[in-house]
């Protein structure tokens, strides 16, 4: 399958998830899953959105992605008493929008994510973006 036809099913697959609770506090794994079940494919990214942007590290980008890529922030998240950067994460749709889970799936512009309060009091801070081709690499 081409790349433009697993982006396209990845996004309408996110897109019916707008408003869902089901991956509230799990960003990454509603990335993951709106390319893996739309595409019947499997992925290995890291145990958090932080991990992911660093596994993925020799394919960061800056600047307004491209439809489809994964685009990362660091956010600090409470774990217990403990603040960790576990990231943030979202998928690029086009027109500065990205699709992600917060306390809902969402879509928001992909720098006013910046602005939204984490429960730990944190604000994502936009790191960058790689292409789904890269994420599909598998590289190590």
């Amino acid at each position: 399958m081409d790349k433009s036809k697993l982006i396209d099913n990845m996004i309408r697959w996110a897109k019916q998830k707008i408003g869902s609770t089901e991956y509230a506090g799990w960003c990454l794994s509603f990335i993951e899953d709106a390319l893996e079940k739309s595409n019947d494919i499997e992925i290995f990214g890291g145990d958090s959105a932080k991990e992911s942007s660093e596994m993925y590290s020799d394919a960061l980008r800056t600047g307004i992605p491209e439809l489809g890529a994964f685009v990362f922030y660091d956010c600090l998240c409470r774990n217990g008493a403990e603040l960790i950067n576990w990231g943030h994460c979202g998928i690029y749709i086009g027109e500065d929008n990205i699709i992600h889970s917060w306390d809902t799936v969402r879509i928001d512009d992909y720098l006013e994510v910046e602005k939204m309060t984490a429960l730990s009091g944190d604000h994502p801070k936009y790191i960058g973006w790689v292409p789904v081709g890269r994420v599909l690499a598998q590289k190590p």
